[in-house]
């Protein structure tokens, strides 16, 4: 995900795709640990999507508390 693409999302839509993407960093977390995780990059690549979500849901709360 890009972050212009997520700056044009609502935050209802942020918060859905939070809730996903920490399902994700879970079963690729259980994956790890039963040694079936084939990609230990899409780890890393769960854990910056989930960062970056969360810094546009921050970002609009900023904006709409500033208004």
């Amino acid at each position: 995900m890009n972050a212009n693409e997520l700056r044009e999302k609502t935050a209802d839509q942020l918060r859905e795709d939070l809730a996903n993407l920490k399902k994700e960093q879970f079963n690729l977390r259980f994956q790890a640990a039963t040694g079936q995780l084939e990609n230990p990059a899409q780890m890393k690549a769960a854990r910056r999507s989930t960062a970056r979500v969360l810094t546009i849901l921050n970002e609009k709360a900023a904006a709409a508390a500033s208004e």
